[in-house]
């Protein structure tokens, strides 16, 4: 354990590499903290991170290796690609083409608990893109998370954590750090966050299409 009050490494139980567990005030993000996180992610970390929906894992977009060691904690296939979080509107735009009708739905209901489907621009990654060229794109409302794609300026891939059918899954840093062991280098601890899967809604059309109803309310795409 660190002199730091609010950073530390965990040694997983069985050896393996340390784990930086990071406090962070749901509320202030202290920016020190949100700085050395996001350093961590330019160096290719695999970090688990808190949402409006829940407790995720990501990493950079743009570094293959990282998205790999996601897959193989997942188990998922190659082929079929990440959501990723976006810091703002503005953001967005880099990454997906955004028609009049998408930008009024996107400007009334971001930042929440959404992930848009739209065209992907040439800047995403092809290991991102499905084949129909699409994109899945969230602006969180979490403070902490919104912080964060700030201070590191481009987008971070948002997937669930993996847990097995009969196991709930995890609302705080430590039930995270006991079921990840040592598969991810950071674990901000952001306090409990209780999962509720966001609502998908897919804007590549003439009108919207609800392809899954969760946290989001999905009145506004009827």
């Amino acid at each position: 354990m660190t002199t730091d009050p609010v950073i530390w490494l965990c040694r997983a139980v069985g050896a393996g590499p340390d784990i930086m567990i990071v406090e962070i005030n749901p509320h202030n993000p202290q920016l020190r903290n949100i700085r050395k996180v996001a350093e961590q992610i330019r160096l290719g970390a695999i970090i688990c991170y808190p949402t409006d929906t829940g407790y995720g894992i990501g990493c950079d977009i743009f570094n293959p290796k990282a998205i790999k060691k996601i897959e193989r904690l997942k188990r998922r296939p190659p082929n079929k690609p990440f959501s990723f979080m976006c810091s703002d509107l503005k953001n967005i735009s880099k990454y997906a083409h955004v028609s009049n009708t998408a930008y009024r739905l996107l400007k009334k209901n971001l930042p929440g608990p959404y992930t848009f489907v739209l065209p992907g621009t040439k800047l995403v990654p092809k290991v991102m893109t499905t084949k129909q060229k699409t994109v899945g794109i969230r602006v969180p409302e979490n403070v902490i998370c919104r912080s964060l794609l700030e201070e590191f300026g481009s987008p971070i891939i948002n997937t669930s954590i993996p847990v097995e059918d009969d196991t709930a899954p995890p609302t705080e840093a430590y039930q995270i750090e006991m079921l990840l062991n040592h598969r991810v280098d950071i674990i901000i601890d952001g306090g409990p966050v209780y999962p509720d899967p966001s609502s998908v809604i897919d804007l590549t059309g003439d009108s919207p299409e609800v392809i899954r109803e969760g946290k989001g309310d999905v009145t506004p795409f009827r």
